[in-house]
């Protein structure tokens, strides 16, 4: 195989790999290479094996036997992913709970925020009759 990958053109290479790579990613097979989470957008892998599946349709007879080869089994390879990925449902409702979940957390920073009001007061209070005991002494 990795003579056949040799014969083929680089930049169609890079090209098929980059796509599949990216429906991978998609899928939720991969994680982002930018942020590490592992995230699924079934839309977005569909439509990066429809474009693989485009352009092997449009280049059909002017691929060399190892291109056409190494397009067909990329093919394969992202479709079968994609049908076992669709069958899975769990994952997708676990993201609509955790928007649910955030709203909770928003309360408790609010009434975190009402105690240190009164805290930050005080303080200043304190810090004004420190101030102005200082200054006696000073002024004997």
């Amino acid at each position: 195989m990795n003579e056949d990958l040799a014969k083929m053109d680089p930049l169609l290479l890079q090209l098929i790999l980059s796509l599949q790579a990216g429906a991978m990613q998609q899928m939720g097979k991969i994680a982002s290479p930018i942020d590490g989470k592992v995230e699924r957008d079934l839309k977005a892998a569909q439509f990066s094996i429809d474009i693989l599946d485009m352009l092997d349709k449009k280049m059909k007879g002017n691929l060399s036997d190892e291109e056409a080869k190494v397009i067909g089994h990329v093919l394969y390879e992202l479709r079968l992913n994609y049908v076992d990925e669709a069958k899975k449902k769990e994952p997708e409702k676990e993201t609509e709970k955790k928007p649910e979940k955030e709203p909770e957390k928003e309360p408790e920073k609010e009434t975190e925020k009402k105690p240190d009001q009164p805290a930050t007061q005080k303080p200043k209070d304190d810090k004004a009759d420190s101030k102005t005991e200082p200054e006696k002494p000073d002024e004997a």
